[in-house]
């Protein structure tokens, strides 16, 4: 490591990852990757909040994203606890909503995204 204690090549940055991420609880890493999820779920519906924004809506992409995250949500809610799961069935019932009202018509009942984890949306 250099007088500063940064690491400066490729391996002292791997190892001070590693030890990073060591340090991190599953339970916050569960969580931020169901918020990047959400986020870029939310761009592709529309709900951007600014013009540039929302040009990047493809409701292809945010089907795809919504049902990764029902499936992440589902799967990790028992380990993580019903505080933490809680908040992240909401914010995913609001993408689930924010879709089906963006699409021209609207999916047969269990085919809209993430129904097969979380059951009709409705």
């Amino acid at each position: 490591m250099t007088e500063q204690q940064h690491p400066t090549t490729e391996d002292e940055l791997a190892a001070q990852a590693l030890r990073d991420i060591a340090d991190v609880a599953a339970v916050e890493i569960i969580t931020s990757s169901c918020v990047h999820l959400m986020s870029a779920a939310a761009v592709k519906v529309g709900l951007g909040e600014d013009e540039e924004e929302a040009g990047h809506k493809d409701l292809s992409e945010a089907r795809k994203l919504i049902t990764a995250l029902a499936g992440l949500v589902v799967a990790a809610a028992p380990e993580i606890g019903n505080e933490h799961a809680r908040s992240l069935r909401d914010g995913l019932r609001s993408l689930q909503l924010a879709f089906a009202e963006a699409l021209p018509f609207p999916d047969a009942p269990g085919e809209a995204p993430g129904e097969k984890w979380t059951g009709r949306i409705s």
